[in-house]
């Protein structure tokens, strides 16, 4: 008897062996990855939905966990079909997703229209209702050009928030780039599996939002739609028409749709332009005040030079920008450090050098238009004094009313998440916007309008006399075009630039570098005017005739 009892005492503790094992086994098993999962189909219950949905957050650029976002992006693309073709409820509730599914005729005799607030279920929107500011219209002969025969067509209408992760984004939307989509909103139209596009009549999709005007930190990147689902966003077959309040995609296809934004200055590009902005002011600077010196030189060894006009102006462009610089220095350090009064005072400061360039880039051209346009009758008294009343007191003027309204303060460019990419004491948001739009903006365009026209006129005349000459003097057309881009410098093309701007990064770059180097431009063409060694070359060789013509004139 005693051999039985201790043959169940060993297969008891053997057993109790074993079940510690499973429960060490079950206690160590690494907790479930739903963001790693491939087996989606079908798995569309309100559990399921919900783990695949915390993926969302999890899955963010930073995240050093595993995610196989393209299977996720599959599992949602595929959700839409389900619901038409499977799912027996109307609508879908959920914090993540917003859903209506129902049937329409084929025949429909007039356009439908669905509300898409972000809060709420998708609702079809009647005729005698107000249109609401995010919505989808679907035209009616989308339904009839449907394939197969049948009178009754199921419709998913969905939003979906896809929060702050990498899920839906795509290469282009990388964090680094600090683009997104607008509020994390995607808004899905689905008939099941059955593709459409090229529609003959698009569809219209209205998202809201708040002005994004040209001082916004935000750019539309236009309407995207998703053609797969491990590709990026293709705006291909839709149009954007940003408004007011609002921008309405049109598109010819059904698929998930989003607003794409892009900060017109993340922090990384702000870092970058800073130093090249600092590095080519430093060199700008130095050159400036090489020019300033080597006018003094030539002042005080030439008497001839007193009289004439034309280096008095260069010498006043380089000293306006010159400040320009040594203002924008200061102004780029520790901007959020001093007091409101302080920063407002560095605000109006800038501006009003700021507004000394335009202004003598201007007065360069209309220099230009006297002696090489209009030539005769062209005397002034007091000419030099009257020209500089203009370009040091007129910028004083606005000055003095921006600052009357309050206008300068501080200024920031914020990113996606809410960093500082830029700070400066400037024109402050708000109502100091329409300030900046005329005194700068508007300002800008009046006088570099005014000089572009002036130097394709100069130009003109310039070729114009290379070939008339062509036979007696070689080289004319080369000589002819380092005249022109030497008055160029002057009368500031560089800045032209700035309109150039929306198109990418790349002419930020380089209307960034070749703006910040426009003293180097300025003391080259100084020298090779007015230089004791290179004088008689350049009024010999035509390089100098434009600025060297006779000014004396007009004292």
């Amino acid at each position: 008897m005693a051999a039985p009892r201790g043959l169940g005492a060993l297969l008891l503790l053997l057993l109790l062996l074993l079940l510690l094992l499973l429960l060490l086994e079950r206690h160590t098993e690494k907790p479930r990855n739903v963001c790693l999962e491939h087996n989606y189909e079908d798995s569309y219950d309100t559990l399921n939905l919900g783990d695949r949905a915390e993926c969302f957050t999890k899955c963010g650029w930073s995240e050093s966990g595993p995610c196989d976002v393209g299977n996720l992006q599959r599992y949602w693309l595929n959700y839409e079909a389900h619901l038409v073709e499977k799912s027996g409820s109307e609508t879908v509730d959920m914090p993540f997703v917003k859903a209506l599914i129902r049937n329409f005729r084929a025949d429909t005799e007039e356009d439908l229209l669905f509300s898409l607030q972000p809060a709420q279920i998708p609702r079809q929107v009647t005729k005698d209702e107000d249109k609401p500011p995010d919505r989808v219209r679907l035209p009616k002969s989308l339904f009839g050009a449907l394939p197969g025969n049948g009178s009754v067509v199921r419709l998913a209408v969905t939003v979906l928030d896809i929060g702050p992760g990498n899920i839906f984004k795509g290469p282009r939307l990388s964090q680094d780039d600090g683009s997104r989509v607008l509020n994390n909103h995607l808004v899905g139209l689905s008939v099941g599996h059955t593709p459409v596009t090229r529609l003959a009549e698009p569809l219209e999709i209205a998202f809201s939002h708040q002005r994004l005007s040209p001082v916004s930190p935000w750019r539309h990147l236009g309407a995207g739609g998703r053609v797969g689902p491990t590709g990026d966003w293709s705006s291909k077959g839709c149009s954007t028409e940003p408004g007011a309040k609002g921008t309405v995609c049109r598109c010819d296809h059904l698929t998930f749709f989003a607003l794409l934004l892009r900060p017109v200055l993340d922090q990384a590009t702000a870092k970058a332009l800073k130093h090249i902005s600092r590095a080519g002011c430093g060199v700008s600077m130095v050159f400036l005040a090489f020019t300033i010196g080597l006018y003094v030189a030539l002042r005080l060894s030439r008497q001839r030079f007193k009289s004439e006009d034309a280096p008095k102006i260069h010498v006043s462009l380089s000293a306006s920008l010159f400040l320009l610089n040594l203002v924008f220095f200061v102004n780029l350090e520790s901007s959020s450090k001093v007091s409101d009064a302080t920063c407002g005072a560095r605000g109006a400061v800038m501006h009003y050098f700021l507004l000394c360039v335009f202004t003598w880039m201007g007065l360069e051209a209309f220099h230009l238009y006297l002696l090489v346009i209009k030539v005769f009758n062209t005397y002034f008294g007091h000419y030099f004094l009257k020209l500089s009343l203009v370009g040091w007191g007129l910028p004083a003027l606005i000055v003095v009313g921006a600052g009357s309204a309050n206008s300068y303060g501080l200024y920031a460019i914020r990113d996606l998440e809410n960093r500082t990419s830029l700070e400066l004491c400037w024109f402050r948001d708000g109502t100091a916007v329409h300030a900046l739009y005329v005194t700068v903006h508007g300002y800008f365009f009046s006088t570099f309008l005014f000089s572009a026209v002036v130097l394709a006129l100069v130009a003109w005349k310039i070729f114009t006399l290379s070939s008339a000459t062509a036979g007696k003097e070689r080289g004319q057309n080369r000589k002819g075009v380092l005249t022109v881009l030497g008055v160029s410098s002057l009368v500031g093309a560089t800045w032209g630039l700035a309109v150039l701007t929306p198109l990418g990064l790349s002419t930020v770059y380089a209307f960034t570098l070749l703006n910040s180097l426009q003293g180097v431009f300025i003391f080259c063409w100084f020298a090779t005017l007015y230089f004791p060694g290179q004088s008689s070359t350049a009024s010999s060789s035509g390089t100098g005739r434009v600025d060297r013509a006779q000014s004396t004139s007009h004292e």
